[in-house]
């Protein structure tokens, strides 16, 4: 079973870069995670999620290949290619997988103009290593759906940053 986790930061940069965090702990394997999503809100009161994975480019990367695979059976993969990325593209626009994006958008909402959350899907994680190496960017919870006692440790140790004063 996964968990869902909502961090607010200040700013975009901030939560990429703990976003980037993330990742290089998924790379030494204490962090498992299925998705990890930036939502900003805009000067505008507009939401805007940057994805993990885009999976419009995908889409038409894989579309391609399948589209000229075709062609060449056909004795015209120009195009193959081109109706394979088409049909591609619009294949991995309609897709979502992870994180429903209509979830991420409206609890961004509450959000500050020019905050930004960070939804984390996890599958697997060494909390306490975890929390040690991004606990100093500090951040707000915004959601969770760890159990009280997990999401505690995370709310306090995100907060702890917040309360000391800055050297």
């Amino acid at each position: 079973m996964s968990d869902l986790v909502a961090i607010v930061y200040p700013s975009e940069a901030k939560a990429e870069e703990v976003r980037q965090r993330l990742l290089k702990l998924q790379k030494e394997y204490l962090i498992t995670i299925s998705d990890a999503v930036i939502a900003v809100k805009t000067e505008s009161g507009s939401i805007k999620l940057n994805q993990l994975v885009n999976t419009t480019a995908m889409g038409a990367m894989t579309g391609s290949f399948w589209g000229l695979l075709i062609g060449v059976i056909f004795l015209n993969p120009i195009l193959g290619v081109a109706v394979g990325a088409a049909s591609g593209a619009l294949g991995g626009a309609l897709s979502d997988f992870g994180i429903d994006d209509s979830f991420m958008k409206s609890l961004s909402t509450s959000l500050q103009p020019g905050n930004a959350a960070l939804f984390v899907l996890i599958k697997h994680m060494t909390a306490d290593k975890v929390i040690k190496e991004i606990k100093d960017a500090g951040g707000v919870v915004l959601k969770t759906s760890l159990d009280e006692t997990k999401e505690k440790v995370l709310r306090d140790a995100l907060a702890s940053v917040v309360e000391r004063p800055a050297a």
